[in-house]
């Protein structure tokens, strides 16, 4: 429980806003994934550092968790989006704000 509590700690701490536009190379690389808003950010990074592949695989077939596609991209880019942002090595999890945040 302890190891639990640290870990999510740490992934809280690494947790930062981002221009979209700072994380083009990761979306070329295929290593920038989202997360959907309903979804705890830092949660999802936690179980990806885990390794929950029941998780993971649970959260993908609802489609709140995928590559970013190449609409969001887009879409972020032409807006100069402000994204949250966790790396999980080779990942960087993002999360659009939430309206109160914007």
């Amino acid at each position: 429980m302890i190891e639990d509590d640290l870990l999510k700690a740490k992934v809280n701490l690494e947790t930062a806003t981002i221009a979209w536009r700072e994380l083009q190379r990761f979306f070329a690389a295929g290593n920038a994934i989202f997360v959907a808003p309903e979804l705890d950010l830092t949660q999802v990074a936690s179980e990806m550092a885990r390794d929950n592949a029941a998780q993971i695989q649970q959260w993908m077939e609802a489609g709140q968790v995928e590559p970013v596609s190449d609409e969001a991209a887009q879409a972020w880019f032409e807006q100069d989006a402000i994204l949250w942002a966790v790396v999980i090595k080779p990942w960087v999890l993002v999360q659009e704000k939430s309206e109160s945040e914007a």
